[in-house]
C-alpha cells in the first residue's frame, strides 16, 4: 500500500475582506495562481498524470459556485484531462480535500491530486442562502421535531464556549496579544514569505505579506474594545479572528510517484479524523478529533512538535488547548494563528497545512498535528510526519 506525502504547499497572502489587499481579486483566478505555482514548483511532474484537482470553499455561490474545483484546474493551466470537484466542509474544507487525496492514494485509486482551496469573503459573503431557505427545523425552538441551532452566528458559539468552559475576557485578550506577537514575529524573520505566493494586482503592485498581524497589538488596546455578539459578552473583534480573502493548495502524491520523480516529500500523512459537536459548541469540536486522530494513529500529544490550531477565537482556543494538554508556551502555533493571520473559510485548511510544513522543516520536527473546529458543530485533526 502506498505512503500519501505532499511534495508542494504554497498559499496566497491573506487581505482583510472588504477592506483589504485583495477584495478585487477573483477566488477562481487566485485559486488558478496557487495551482500554476504548485506546478512551478514541480517540473517533473508531468501535469496529465494528475488524477484530480479537489478545491474547498464554504460560500459556495456565485464566483466560488459552478463546480469551482473544476474551474480552477483551467485557470491553473492543468490539461482538460484533469477533473475536479468541489467539497464543503465550511472552516474545514480544504483539509477535507486534502483528506480526501489522502484516501484515494491509500485506497489505491490514484497516485497525485491537487488540494487546496479558497475563500473571497468580499465578493461571496452573504449572498446566495436567505433567512427563508433555512429549515424551521433548526430554527423554531417550539416545535416538537426541533434538532438544534444549526445557524446559530459563530461568535454566539464562542460566548457559549467561554461561558461553559469559563475562559475569561482577560484571558482571552492575552491570547490575542500573543497570537499577533507570534505573527509579527514571523514575518519579521522571513518565515512566511516561504510560504506565500506574491499576488500582482491589475494595477501591477504585489501584495506579499498578509493584511492582518497588528505589530503594536496591547493589552490595554485589546481591553478597551466592546464585545461584538452579546453586550455583556467577552467576544471581541480583537479576540476573534477577522473576515478575509485567499488562496492556498498542496500536491498530494503516493511516495512510488515521488521516488519515481526523484522529488523529496514535505512530510507524509499519517492519519486523520472528523468528529461531531453540538453547533452551539462549536469551537470545541478540536477536542474529540485530537483525541480520535491521536488514538488512530497511536501517538500521543507529547510526540507533536508543533500543533496548528485554527484561531477562530481566543474563547475556544483556551480549552481546546487545556483539554487536551497541548502546551501554548512549547507547541500551540508558534508563527502565531487566525486571530492575527486571518481566516479566509475554504482556503484555511490548506494555509495551515502549509504553514505547519513551514514550521516543521524550520525546527527539524517530526510529527505535526492540524486541527480545527467547523461551523455547524464538527471538529476535524490530520496528523503529518515529516520526511
Amino acid at each position: 500500500m502506498s505512503e500519501a506525502v505532499i511534495v508542494a504547499a504554497v498559499r496566497t497572502p491573506i487581505g482583510r475582506a472588504f477592506k483589504g489587499s485583495l477584495i478585487n481579486e477573483r477566488p477562481d483566478d487566485l485559486s488558478g495562481l496557487v495551482i500554476a505555482e504548485l506546478m512551478r514548483r514541480l517540473p517533473s511532474l508531468d501535469p496529465s498524470r494528475i488524477d484530480d484537482v479537489i478545491w474547498g470553499a464554504a460560500l459556495q455561490h456565485g464566483e466560488q459556485s459552478m463546480n469551482l474545483g473544476r474551474n480552477v484546474a483551467g485557470l491553473g493551466g492543468l490539461p482538460e484531462s484533469v477533473p475536479g470537484t468541489t467539497v464543503n466542509r465550511f472552516c474545514a474544507s480544504s483539509l477535507q480535500a486534502i483528506r480526501m487525496a489522502f484516501h484515494a492514494i491509500k485506497a489505491g485509486e490514484g497516485d497525485v491530486f491537487v488540494a487546496g482551496g479558497v475563500e473571497s469573503t468580499t465578493r461571496c459573503s452573504l449572498k446566495g442562502f436567505d433567512p427563508e431557505d433555512m429549515n424551521p427545523r433548526f430554527t423554531d425552538t417550539t416545535r416538537a421535531d426541533y434538532i438544534d441551532e444549526m445557524y446559530i452566528p459563530m461568535g454566539l458559539t464562542a460566548e457559549n464556549v467561554a461561558k461553559q468552559f469559563g475562559v475569561t475576557r482577560e484571558a482571552m485578550d492575552a491570547y490575542a496579544k500573543l497570537s499577533q506577537d507570534r505573527a509579527s514575529a514571523a514575518i519579521n524573520s522571513g518565515f512566511f514569505a516561504r510560504e506565500i505566493l506574491p499576488v500582482t494586482r491589475a494595477d501591477q503592485s504585489v501584495i506579499s505579506q498578509d493584511d492582518g498581524p497588528r505589530p503594536n497589538t496591547t493589552i490595554e488596546k485589546l481591553a478597551e474594545l466592546k464585545p461584538v455578539f452579546l453586550p455583556e459578552g467577552t467576544v471581541t473583534a480583537g479576540n476573534s479572528c477577522p473576515l478575509n480573502d485567499g488562496a492556498a493548495g498542496v500536491v498530494v502524491m503516493s511516495d512510488r510517484l515521488a521516488n519515481e520523480l526523484g522529488l523529496t516529500p514535505l512530510a507524509r500523512i499519517v492519519g486523520s479524523a472528523v468528529t461531531g459537536i453540538a453547533p452551539e459548541i462549536m469551537g470545541v469540536g478540536p477536542i474529540e478529533a485530537i483525541n480520535k486522530v491521536l488514538a488512530l494513529t497511536g501517538l500521543t500529544i507529547e510526540q507533536m512538535d508543533i500543533v496548528e490550531l485554527n484561531e477562530a477565537f481566543a474563547a475556544q482556543v483556551l480549552p481546546v488547548a487545556r483539554e487536551t494538554h497541548i502546551s501554548i508556551e512549547d507547541q500551540l502555533n508558534p508563527h502565531g494563528g487566525a486571530i492575527a493571520l486571518g481566516h479566509p473559510f475554504g482556503m484555511t485548511g490548506a494555509r495551515i497545512m502549509t504553514t505547519l510544513l513551514n514550521g516543521l522543516a524550520s525546527t527539524k520536527g517530526r510529527y505535526g498535528l492540524e486541527t480545527m473546529c467547523v461551523g455547524g458543530g464538527q471538529g476535524m485533526a490530520m496528523i503529518v510526519e515529516r520526511l
